[in-house]
């Protein structure tokens, strides 16, 4: 098995049968890769709709497990536990493949034999439309990710997000995982930042992270759900994982990375005049709250 691509979901069942879909109609075949849906703990009807969907289309390899413990972390290494591919996958569960996603992936691995980890484009799927206040720096918070228009290496401490990631499994295994103190959300609250840690760990291994654009997913976004207390538990999310990150390498990471947010702080605030000038004020503030939540996070 060269490919096992594992989900993490928490009461999607609006959206799962669409992200199995996706998976399911992948032109490199299914026999070249295994899909693990990881139920989190959902409320909602994720089991039956899954259930369905799987006796609907009973080819291929689809398994479903369970994660009592709360957080896309914990869940994620009960994935890639249970995984049989030589390479891991991880994708959310309310995102669409393009049909070429597990074919391009393994063009990536062929191309590059000595890579461990890299990651793909993310293109938001606003529903019903992207909201006017929405910038490409807020975009940030609801998934947006196009780090380049070509397959390169990440420069300057970039790395792949969480929800389109491919990492070799001994390699993965090798440093242990995600960081279950960078939990993901946790009912109300969100301690991110797993991802960056997981790559900043293969980085100082010697590694090179690289991109590819052809490997894409479209994230849903519900703009309905795009409220202020939405927008404060993502941004205060990132800053509070930065605390926890830095404060385990020492204080002086964690005092180094206030100064870098009050400089970000500041860097938002041209920014959103920048936006005044050019006529789009519902642009000014969010950009500038992004920075004001994340600086909350990391000081909280």
């Amino acid at each position: 098995m060269i490919l096992s691509i594992v989900i993490c979901s928490y009461n999607r069942a609006s959206y799962i049968s669409d992200a199995l879909d996706s998976l399911y109609n992948q032109s490199a075949g299914l026999q070249n890769f295994e899909a693990i849906i990881v139920d989190n703990n959902s409320t909602d009807n994720t089991a039956e709709v899954f259930a369905q969907w799987r006796a609907a289309h009973p080819q291929g390899s689809f398994t479903y497990l369970t994660e009592t413990k709360q957080g896309a972390s914990f869940a994620r290494n009960t994935g890639a536990a249970a995984a049989k591919g030589q390479w891991l996958c991880f994708m959310d569960d309310d995102a669409i493949v393009n049909s070429n996603y597990v074919e391009n992936i393994i063009k990536h691995v062929e191309t590059k034999p000595t890579v461990v980890g890299f990651g793909g484009r993310i293109i938001p799927k606003y529903i019903p439309a992207e909201p006017k206040w929405m910038s490409y720096y807020v975009s940030s918070l609801v998934g947006n990710f196009d780090y380049a228009p070509t397959a390169c290496a990440f420069e300057n401490g970039k790395y792949p997000l969480e929800s389109n990631m491919i990492v070799r499994k001994d390699i993965y295994d090798s440093i242990g995982g995600f960081n279950t103190a960078l939990p993901g959300v946790v009912g109300s609250l969100r301690i991110g930042g797993e991802g960056k840690e997981l790559f900043y760990k293969i980085l100082a291994l010697g590694h090179t992270i690289y991109y590819d654009p052809t490997i894409e997913v479209q994230h849903v976004v519900e703009v309905k759900k795009l409220t202020p207390e939405y927008m404060y538990r993502v941004a205060s999310g990132i800053g509070r994982g930065e605390k926890t990150r830095t404060l385990s390498i020492s204080k002086a990471a964690y005092i180094k990375k206030i100064i870098e947010y009050f400089f970000k702080l500041g860097a938002a605030v041209i920014l959103g005049f920048k936006y005044l000038l050019q006529c789009k004020p519902a642009k000014t503030w969010p950009v500038i709250q992004f920075r004001i939540d994340a600086l909350k996070g990391l000081l909280g």
